[in-house]
């Protein structure tokens, strides 16, 4: 039975939807002011491959996830660049969804931004002020009294104590206490504003995804997801806004994956460590995008990930000998599923392990290889129709072999490497061109000309083209 890591209890619970064959999931998305990034990619990907897994058990999956349209750093860039907030935003949905398209990102069934919904924005903004979990503020902000909420913290294990001992000294007339949040601010001349009974203002990014929420999956839903940094303050405030307002539950499971490292550091604009999806994609350095989801599953979705160029390489020869192996085969259209489904299901029943569930993939992989190397046909079919579709489960090995096997890399060199011109001039070469060396090189070995064959091999593998001899031919893909 599938347990899952409820992050509000800390522990790990047999996952019960409230209604029977129905699983209703929100998830956290994008404030579109710039493009995507690895850290986006991580979030994304592990929760696509959680509402896969669900629809595989059987569940009708109603798949939720928000854009954020409207907020100070979007009116900012706006301004800087001297362009409508509309604009802005809607180019970057554009690129947002480019981006996870070329990752195997699903779209979610429902897409809400928030500007769509000012008006359960301001409707629960106004009954928060009724049950007086709210205020407005000296200055026309509507705040929220973090202390009227006792469970304040639950999710993060904070304590109001602490977190006011710990905020900085700072003199904020307008709130009641430091650590209040505020629901709905005054506008400044020249922004975005709706009416309000508060006068002309716009949302606080925190009451926008309760007020989604409840607009589209109700007051009480099964999985709230996001990553680990919006634990606190931004899930902590969506559970005291949501709860103070309905007396209802909000979500029964949270769930947060953890950070992106780069070369062992986090992430971050001030490092200089940050990379757009697109910038790493466009590369040239990774062969395919599903090599980029490939490496974001290898790690379970709670724990950090290190990005590295070496990361990538492993994740780009492991995903290469899957596809290796199914390769030549025909796989079976209704495959007789194996002790291996059982051991996929079982690893991603324990909190969605995808590094197990990878490991069997690899493990079947190496089974279809040495039923081809027997001769046997049918078994080496049934093995890779049970391969592909568990590995599309994870939204992987959608595409023929030939295609992924063929694509190239940019890899590094080092200037004044004595294969560049070899590594050039079979980078110039078409697939077909390509196919035709490797036949050469089997007519020189049906000669016994071992010399040229050893001549034309060196000469591809200089240049990024890796050849596999076996049994029934010869396996080239560029490296």
């Amino acid at each position: 039975m599938l347990q899952i890591h409820n992050s509000l209890t800390g522990r790990k619970e047999k996952f019960v939807p409230l209604v029977p064959g129905q699983v209703r999931m929100y998830l956290c998305g994008d404030t579109v002011y710039d493009y995507c990034h690895v850290g986006h990619a991580r979030s994304k990907v592990a929760f696509d491959i959680v509402r896969r897994y669900l629809g595989y058990l059987g569940y009708k999956v109603t798949f939720v996830r928000n854009i954020t349209d409207i907020d100070d750093k979007i009116i900012r860039r706006a301004a800087e660049n001297k362009e409508s907030v509309q604009a802005l935003t809607q180019r970057f949905i554009d690129a947002m969804h480019e981006d996870y398209d070329r990752l195997a990102i699903l779209r979610p069934d429902v897409e809400p931004r928030a500007t769509d919904h000012i008006a359960g924005i301001i409707a629960l903004t106004e009954t928060l002020i009724a049950k007086d979990y709210a205020y407005v503020g000296t200055n026309g902000d509507v705040m929220y009294s973090v202390a009227r909420f006792g469970p304040y913290g639950r999710l993060s294990g904070k304590k109001l104590g602490d977190l006011r001992a710990g905020a900085r000294v700072e003199v904020d007339e307008a709130k009641r206490d430091p650590l209040d949040f505020v629901l709905w601010k005054r506008a400044k001349p020249g922004e975005p504003s709706w009416a309000s009974p508060w006068g002309e203002g716009r949302p606080g990014w925190h009451i926008e995804c309760s007020a989604m929420c409840h607009d589209i999956l109700g007051t009480r839903f099964d999985i709230h997801a996001g990553g680990m940094d919006l634990k606190f303050p931004h899930h902590e405030n969506e559970i005291a806004q949501s709860c103070a307002a309905t007396d209802d539950s909000f979500a029964q499971v949270w769930m947060h994956n953890g950070f992106v490292n780069v070369d062992d550091e986090k992430m971050s604009k001030s490092l200089g460590n940050f990379f757009t999806i697109r910038a790493v994609l466009d590369s040239g350095y990774v062969r395919d995008p599903e090599v980029l989801r490939y490496f974001l599953a290898s790690s379970h979705y709670r724990g950090p990930i290190n990005y590295s160029l070496e990361n990538i390489d492993q994740a780009d020869a492991a995903l290469s000998r899957v596809y290796g192996a199914l390769r030549g085969v025909e796989p079976a259209p209704n495959a007789v599923t194996s002790e291996a489904t059982a051991r996929f299901r079982q690893a991603m029943d324990e909190d969605f392990n995808t590094p197990e569930a990878i490991a069997v993939l690899q493990s079947l992989a190496t089974e279809v290889n040495r039923a081809k190397s027997a001769g046997e046909v049918a078994k080496a079919g049934e093995l890779a129709g049970e391969l592909l579709g568990l590995g599309q489960v994870l939204g992987m090995l959608a595409q023929s072999p030939d295609a992924f096997l063929h694509k190239s890399r940019v890899v590094p060199r080092v200037d004044g490497d004595a294969n560049q011109g070899q590594s050039v001039a079979v980078a110039r070469l078409s697939d077909a061109e390509i196919a035709e060396w490797v036949d050469k090189r089997i007519a020189a070995r049906k000669a016994r000309d071992f010399k040229e064959a050893d001549r034309i091999r060196d000469w591809l593998v200089a240049g990024g083209v890796s050849l596999e001899d076996s049994p029934t031919g010869t396996i080239w893909r560029r490296q």
